[in-house]
């Protein structure tokens, strides 16, 4: 698939001071694709890129759409086994590593295209617009693994739909402090502004460390745009100066539960206004936002459309226009499918919309609220409750770092509801103390009845919180 390269913008790498120019990236591309054609991929091939966060990964993964084939993006610190399942289940003929690559023998042949020299090659102009082209993994690399499928063609109508929502000026130099094996830091933070010809700054996963300086990083680099979750906000909040040199156009926010608390200090730290970002690896990234210049933030509120329809389904079946129910979207960047997995495909691919798993209410201005996960919904004597809306609640607590919410099995309620809760430095709260205050502020059904004060709230590398793996961990907690 020809992916034009003569307006590709330079990538820097703060850390090194290291930057690469569009031209060169480009000519580097060429030589890469020349690599990729003598090993055989043609169009149609699935390729595994087994490293991110550099100029290389681009250029690898340009390369594999040049060739026409399928760039299948996994988390580089996967075990060997993990790759080997991978490998195995998208049929890719190669797998592309980079630096740090710990992947072991991954069932495929193992390249590394910077070392291998070879004469620059054209586009293959075989691949069209509705070919795969990029495979996400959102689960399974230990057993059967959930790839998102998108087309060239649902890559490039939401990268159009976000710049134009975002603006040419906005994207000039963005800072990306996410993974680019998910859709929130790949396609928002890295091709939509850079694919464009704007500057890329590359500072990936930075810890507490690298969260501290944010302020600093922003100045020194006249960010003008950044997107990245709540949990990287809570750290950068805490420990790091806000910048001086207001060059920050917006700030993004999105893969998780946005609170309004959070989101008001964000915009009072940066000077900018902050949008709390709506998308999923199924829609490709953002499908619409809701920035603090526009609405006044509040809990769940993702604001308009970006492109599409929007709709709800009720409990009844009906498809509504406004109301409260599951969250449907039909949008020109919605994935091709799950790879490999009809059983999974079909049950959310119906009648031209997305079933998006969401419950969320739609006023009749189109604006669109979140009010929490279908999967995620625990079912106390019968009534359904959302945890999303009681993390957010708990979190107002002064005591509260950070809270996740998650059913319980229980012998007469069938779940009852359960809280993890990250207390403040400091805080000498108890279990007690908390429930007390929650039952004096939400209505009974909602209230936690079981209660674990923790250290730490397990992430996954996107940055979620899997509130499977919070509950499993709190158990274990109990059992020791």
């Amino acid at each position: 698939m020809r992916i034009p390269l003569d307006n590709l913008g330079a990538i820097h790498d703060p850390a090194s001071g290291i930057a690469m120019r569009g031209s060169e990236i480009a000519a580097a591309v060429a030589r890469a694709t020349g690599t990729l054609r003598r090993h055989g991929v043609a169009p149609g091939d699935s390729v595994i890129v087994a490293h991110g966060g550099s100029a290389h990964f681009f250029i690898d993964l340009l390369a594999v759409w040049q060739a026409g084939g399928c760039a299948a993006c996994v988390n580089a610190s996967l075990l060997p086994d993990e790759l080997a399942n991978v490998t195995g289940f998208t049929g890719a003929r190669l797998v592309l590593a980079g630096d740090g690559y710990k992947g072991g023998e991954p069932g495929a042949r193992l390249v590394d295209t910077r070392s291998e020299t070879d004469e620059p090659a054209a586009a293959d102009d075989r691949a069209s617009l509705d070919d795969p082209a990029l495979i996400l993994f959102t689960s399974g690399t230990t057993g059967d693994p959930k790839g998102v499928v998108h087309t060239f063609r649902s890559l490039l109508a939401r990268l159009a739909l976000n710049r134009t929502h975002l603006g040419v000026e906005t994207l000039a130099r963005t800072l990306c402090v996410l993974p680019t094996h998910f859709g929130h830091g790949l396609i928002g933070n890295c091709l939509t502004p850079w694919l464009a010809g704007h500057d890329l700054f590359l500072f990936q996963q930075p810890g507490v460390a690298g969260a501290a300086k944010l302020g600093a990083l922003v100045d020194e680099h006249r960010i003008t745009f950044m997107s990245s979750v709540p949990s990287f906000w809570k750290i950068a909040l805490k420990l790091g100066k806000p910048p001086e040199g207001r060059t920050l156009r917006r700030i993004g926010i999105g893969s998780a539960p946005l609170s309004a608390d959070l989101w008001l200090r964000v915009a009072a730290w940066s000077g900018a206004p902050v949008a709390n970002m709506y998308g999923i690896t199924e829609t490709a990234n953002w499908i619409g936002g809701a920035a603090s210049d526009e609405f006044a933030p509040e809990d769940g509120l993702i604001g308009r459309l970006w492109g599409g329809n929007a709709a709800v389904l009720g409990e009844d079946g009906t498809l509504r226009k406004a109301g409260e129910g599951e969250l449907l979207l039909q949008t020109p960047s919605l994935m091709q499918g799950y790879l490999k997995r009809p059983d999974l495909t079909e049950p959310v691919l119906k009648a031209g919309w997305f079933h998006t798993g969401d419950i969320g209410r739609i006023d009749a201005d189109g604006t669109m609220r979140l009010v929490g996960r279908q999967k995620d919904e625990i079912n106390r004597a019968g009534q359904k409750v959302n945890p999303a809306e009681i993390d957010l609640f708990l979190e107002r607590h002064p005591s509260i770092a950070e809270a996740c919410c998650f059913g319980l099995p229980d012998s007469i309620s069938g779940e009852i509801v359960a809280a993890a809760v990250r207390l403040v430095d400091g805080a000498r709260d108890d279990a007690a103390m908390l429930k007390s205050w929650a039952a004096d502020r939400l209505r009974h059904e909602i209230v936690p009845e079981k209660w674990f004060i923790v250290s730490d709230i397990p992430k996954t590398d996107r940055g979620k919180v899997s509130r499977r793996i919070v509950m499993q961990a709190c158990l274990d907690s109990v059992k020791r």
